[in-house]
């Protein structure tokens, strides 16, 4: 039985269809990497699933939770769609911490104004998160003592802490330098591991292909292609995604 089921997601913006009709499902405990152009719907896809943006028209279930668009609005489903989002965290590309806050302080925040959380407590779980992700010595430092790779672990740990059902990375790596990629997908690739129930937005295909059980290819805000990452990434159906891996290979050098 699915955890997520995403049906006919739709959005527009004017006469733009940045998202058209698209539905999946996902298996719990599964992760699917989310690859395509710049502008393909990818973000807004992720955005759409965790509410940041109103979907135009979609049926979207996590777990027992459901909600329902029409029209730009919600039809069904929880009143604030607050018990929705909660189901999820998202990590975005530009890490996002609050740079007068320390690691501790950035990571402790939303347990304790979300979840209500008692200060000692969220603390104490900011602590062995930040411990988790290779950060235990550097909790009391500010965003800007942090490398950037650092800082996303933070934001990482940051989301973990909200102890959602579900992991949303929205181009996690790209805004780092090369040489800092590796210790955050090392993170991306343990939660996986543990059975996290993640959609990962990314560009990194070696990482899609090692650790994702399906691949999801968008274009034009539709899904083209979508199964396991080994034979759509050896064997592409559309020529679509067969001139994307092309221009990829090109990139690197391949």
């Amino acid at each position: 039985m699915s955890f997520i089921t995403v049906r006919n997601l739709t959005k527009t913006f004017g006469d733009f269809h940045a998202l058209d009709d698209v539905s999946l499902e996902l298996e719990e405990g599964k992760t699917a990497a989310i690859i395509g152009s710049s502008g393909s719907g990818k973000s807004t896809f992720l955005r759409c699933l965790n509410l940041l943006e109103t979907p135009t028209r979609a049926d979207l279930r996590i777990g027992p939770q459901e909600v329902r668009f029409e029209s730009d609005r919600q039809v069904r489903g929880p009143k604030d769609a607050l018990a929705f989002r909660r189901e999820m965290a998202m990590v975005f590309q530009s890490f996002d911490l609050f740079p007068h806050m320390t690691a501790l302080q950035n990571v402790a925040l939303a347990p304790a104004l979300v979840r209500k959380m008692s200060r000692g407590r969220a603390q104490a779980l900011a602590a062995q998160l930040l411990d988790r992700m290779g950060l235990g010595e550097r909790a009391g430092h500010f965003p800007g003592q942090l490398s950037g790779g650092q800082q996303q672990r933070v934001a990482i740990a940051r989301a973990l802490a909200m102890e959602p059902k579900v992991l949303l990375f929205d181009e996690a790596t790209s805004a780092l330098d090369p040489e800092l990629v590796g210790e955050v997908l090392d993170v991306m690739r343990a939660l996986a591991k543990e059975g996290r129930t993640m959609l990962v937005v990314t560009h990194e295909l070696h990482f899609a292909r090692e650790v994702a059980d399906v691949l999801i290819y968008f274009d034009k805000g539709r899904i083209a292609e979508m199964g396991p990452p080994a034979e759509l990434l050896g064997n592409p159906r559309t020529d679509r995604l067969k001139a994307f891996l092309t221009r990829y290979n090109h990139m690197l050098g391949h």
